[in-house]
């Protein structure tokens, strides 16, 4: 009774209408004040970042290894990893801000991504189209070097439940690796699913959708994903979208994606995909079949023509949102924009499916034209951090970094500036939180790596 008494009007309890699931549900989501109490400690780091001052930077560079394409924590915080232009990663101490060792040829070409399986294991990729496995303790040799991929790898995710290392590059292939089997000679792999004009592909944190996004403004979202089941061209239910594509422009075993000339983001000469609509339906009535395909022009304010390249693509870290940067057709235009997922079915069983809803937007400047600018959630998924010219601007929903859950408007809404931070004298192409300290690491054009932290 206490319990209930304290929770007022903010959380009715299980005895409210809706019953005992859809209160549970309000607490996963954090609504009222039962919620996890990890939020109170997330809430104070909020309220760090936002304190954050430039002055407080440290700039992390060594010899020339070009600009910095991808910053990545281990998991624990202890390391931070930068991919470099010019074949290298960097691993310095973000806490000490020391560096630690520079793996001068990691790769043969531009190293593009990096990924922590554990606080040990990484993965790195390149555009040398291989994959190499990286282990902390022993960081002389490669644990292994993984051969699949025909183009340029740009992205690489890891789902921990199964142990699978799935990447994607310009060849338009998503791969699975198998790293449960992993030997000095490299990885069993099969190839996943193809897409042409392919830029980015994300998992959700609980990995039950694969997201992927394409230089011709097109999101395609495969939901209940089961990575054991390969995906060839009509072997997969399409789900009805707000604008469709025929299947034989979006999936193509014989084309290739979209080849960029350095690591900026480039668009296709072959013009955006067809829009013939989807007649074929779903394979099973009343249900949502595995690996189910979902096509999305997501909207872009001030942009409303078709053809916007999606150049960087992120999850909330709860996977309530996927947050885009998007360029327009004349790359004279960017936005930063936050899409809510829209859980089962459409309102109205005649209403063309639409997995997303634009929540929060904002407009980038438009500094250092075709090069892809990486933004990401806070680890709490209350503050962006995005590239802005020569710094990064640090974003929340509203004026008081509150949850997204807490603070959904009815229609778009401008994403509010929190604070800006400015310490590089060219332009900042990536920046991540760290996962466990008050800390926000970028990394711009000129190879200069910037760590922003308060002072005590």
């Amino acid at each position: 009774a206490h319990g209930n008494a304290q929770r007022g009007r903010a959380d009715p309890g299980p005895g409210a209408p809706g019953g005992l699931f859809a209160w549970l549900r309000g607490r996963c989501l954090g609504r009222g004040a039962a919620v996890d109490p990890a939020r109170d400690t997330f809430g104070a780091m909020t309220g760090l970042y936002a304190a954050i001052q430039p002055a407080d930077s440290v700039s992390l560079s060594t010899r020339t290894h070009g600009a910095v394409f991808n910053l990545e924590y281990s998991p624990d915080g202890s390391v931070l990893t930068v991919a470099c232009e010019q074949t290298e990663v960097l691993l310095f101490d973000p806490i000490s801000s020391k560096h630690i060792k520079t793996l001068s040829e990691a790769h043969e070409d531009c190293v593009n991504n990096i990924r922590f399986l554990d606080n040990r294991l990484f993965a790195t990729c390149s555009d040398d189209t291989t994959i190499a496995l990286w282990d902390l303790r022993k960081l002389n040799t490669k644990v292994c070097t993984l051969h699949g991929h025909t183009s340029w790898v740009k992205n690489i995710e890891y789902d921990t439940n199964t142990r699978l290392l799935v990447t994607s590059g310009f060849d338009g292939n998503v791969i699975i690796w198998d790293t449960n089997r992993c030997t000095e000679d490299g990885c069993p792999h099969k190839k996943f699913f193809h897409t042409r004009f392919l830029m980015r592909m994300r998992l959700t944190p609980d990995c039950s959708k694969m997201l992927i996004s394409t230089s011709s403004g097109y999101l395609l979202i495969l939901h209940d994903l089961d990575l054991n089941k390969s995906l060839e061209v009509g072997s997969y239910p399409i789900l009805r979208a707000r604008r469709t594509t025929s299947s034989s422009d979006i999936t193509s075993s014989g084309s290739s994606g979209p080849r960029a000339v350095g690591s900026p983001c480039h668009q296709n000469n072959s013009g955006p995909l067809s829009e013939k609509t989807l007649s074929r339906p779903s394979q099973r009535e009343g249900g949502s079949p595995r690996n189910s395909l979902e096509v999305l022009t997501p909207e872009v304010p001030g942009e409303r023509d078709r053809g916007n390249c999606i150049t960087s693509l992120q999850l909330h870290p709860k996977g309530w949102a996927t947050l885009l940067r998007c360029s327009s057709n004349t790359d004279d235009q960017e936005w930063t924009c936050v899409y809510e997922f829209q859980e089962g079915a459409p309102v109205r069983p005649v209403s063309p499916r639409c997995s997303l809803r634009l929540t929060h937007c904002i407009e980038e400047a438009n500094v250092g034209r075709g090069y892809i600018k990486e933004l990401c959630f806070s680890p709490d998924g209350r503050m962006i951090s995005s590239p802005h010219g020569f710094g990064i601007r640090l974003l929340g929903f509203d004026a008081h970094c509150s949850e997204l859950v807490d603070c959904l408007p009815r229609e778009a809404s401008p994403l509010r500036e929190i604070r800006s931070l400015y310490s590089h004298n060219d332009v900042v192409l990536t920046t991540k939180f760290s996962p466990t300290h008050c800390q926000i690491a970028s990394g711009c054009l000129s190879g200069r790596v910037s760590l922003y932290q308060p002072k005590f």
